[in-house]
C-alpha cells in the first residue's frame, strides 16, 4: 500500500511539472504556418474593357411612306416579330386588293378553260371535234396559266410591297434611340430607331500585344464584381493589333452573375501562365518596408511545442492568385509566417495557432 501511494504522487508531481510548460506555451505568440513549394508560375495584367452588345441594329424601312404609327419609345422592352413602325398603307392596300381581285379573274378563266379542253378530250370522238379544235383549247389552258402566274407574282410582289410598310423587331430588345415622329416622310435607308439585345452582351478588352502568343486554354479571366472576381469565358481573339498602342481585343462572354449594360466600363485580370515553375509563398507572409526592403519569417522546430522565428530577406517576383514568387532567398520545404507574423522579432519562440495554409 505504501509503494502505491509513494508512486502515484510521483506521477502526480511529473504531472504538474508539466503544467507550467504548458502554460509558458500558450502564453508564446500564436502563428499559422506555410510551406515553401513549387508551382507553375502566372502571369497577371490588368485590363480595362466595355460591355458591348452582340447586337445593334439601326432599324430603317424599306419603302418610302408617311410615318403613321410608332409604338414604341426610347427604353421600350420588344419581342421579336413585334411591329415598332408602321408607313402609311392606303394605296398599297388599294393595290393588293386589285393584284388580288385580278388574279382571282385569271384562276376562273384558266378553270374554264381547263373545262373545256376535259369535254373536248372527253366526247370530242363522238361529236366530230377536230383535232384543231382540241389543240387550241390546250393552247388556251396555256395561256391562261402563264397570265395566272404573271398576275400571281404580281399579288406576291405586292403583298411583299404591304408588308414592308411595318418595321418589325428582328430579335428581342430594348429601343436605345428614336430619331423619327408620326407625320413625318421617310425613305428607304432613313433611321427610325435603334435596338440593343441588352441580354447577350459580350466584355470587349485591349490586351498588350506580348500576351497574345501566350493566352491558351488554361488562361482565366476574372472580372470585378463589386469586391469579387468572376470568371468569364474567353469567347474571340481578334488576331489584328492595334499599331497606335499595341494591343489586340479579347472579346469575353459576360457572367450570368454580373449586371452590366453596353456601354458600361468594366476591369478585369487576364492570367496566363508563363511556362515555368518557381518557388512561391502566401501574399500573407511578405513583409514591406518604406525603403523597399521585403522579408519573410522563417519558422524552425525548437520542441513539440514551440517555433523560433529567423527573418529572412527574399527578392519577388510577379504576383498572382494571392501568391507571390520568390526569386532568392528560400528553399523548398521551409516554413514561413503567414498570420500573426505582424509582431515578431528575431530569435523568438513561437506556438502554432493553426494548421498550415496549404
Amino acid at each position: 500500500m505504501g509503494n502505491a501511494t509513494r508512486t502515484l504522487h510521483g506521477v502526480l508531481l511529473s504531472v504538474c511539472s508539466l503544467f507550467p510548460l504548458f502554460a509558458a506555451a500558450q502564453d508564446l505568440p500564436g502563428v499559422q504556418l506555410e510551406t515553401v513549394s513549387s508551382e507553375d508560375i502566372v502571369q497577371e495584367v490588368t485590363l480595362n474593357g466595355t460591355v458591348n452588345a452582340l447586337r445593334v441594329s439601326g432599324m430603317s424601312a424599306a419603302v418610302a411612306g408617311l410615318l403613321d404609327e410608332v409604338r414604341v419609345e426610347t427604353g421600350d422592352r420588344v419581342s421579336r416579330g413585334d411591329v415598332l413602325v408602321a408607313l402609311d398603307d392606303e394605296m398599297v392596300t388599294w393595290e393588293l386588293a386589285a393584284a388580288r381581285a385580278e388574279a382571282e379573274e385569271a384562276r376562273s378563266r384558266l378553270e374554264e378553260a381547263r373545262r373545256r379542253l376535259r369535254e373536248a378530250r372527253s366526247v370530242g370522238a363522238g361529236r366530230n371535234i377536230a383535232a384543231t379544235e382540241v389543240s387550241a383549247r390546250e393552247s388556251a389552258v396555256a395561256a391562261n396559266e402563264a397570265t395566272l402566274a404573271r398576275l400571281e407574282a404580281a399579288r406576291q410582289q405586292v403583298e411583299v410591297m404591304a408588308g414592308r410598310h411595318r418595321v418589325t423587331a428582328p430579335f428581342d430588345g430594348v429601343v436605345s434611340e428614336r430619331f423619327r415622329d408620326l407625320g413625318e416622310w421617310v425613305t428607304p435607308g432613313d433611321q427610325l430607331l435603334t435596338l440593343v439585345d441588352t441580354e447577350n452582351l459580350r466584355l470587349d478588352f485591349q490586351v498588350p500585344q506580348a500576351f497574345f502568343k501566350r493566352i491558351d486554354d488554361n488562361s482565366r479571366l476574372l472580372v470585378q464584381n463589386d469586391e469579387e472576381l468572376s470568371q468569364a469565358a474567353i469567347d474571340v481573339l481578334v488576331p489584328i493589333n492595334d499599331p497606335r498602342s499595341r494591343t489586340f481585343l479579347l472579346r469575353a462572354i459576360k457572367p450570368d452573375t454580373l449586371k452590366l449594360l453596353p456601354g458600361m466600363a468594366v476591369q478585369a485580370v487576364l492570367r496566363v501562365t508563363t511556362g515555368e515553375r518557381g518557388l512561391t509563398v502566401s501574399r500573407d507572409a511578405i513583409n514591406r518596408y518604406p525603403e523597399g526592403r521585403t522579408t519573410v519569417w522563417i519558422a524552425e522546430p525548437a520542441d513539440e511545442e514551440t517555433w523560433t522565428v529567423q527573418e529572412k530577406r527574399v527578392r519577388l517576383g510577379t504576383g498572382f492568385e494571392g501568391r507571390v514568387e520568390i526569386i532568392s532567398g528560400l528553399e523548398t520545404g521551409q516554413r514561413v509566417v503567414v498570420r500573426g507574423n505582424e509582431s515578431l522579432s528575431e530569435g523568438i519562440s513561437v506556438r502554432i495557432a493553426e494548421r498550415e495554409s496549404r
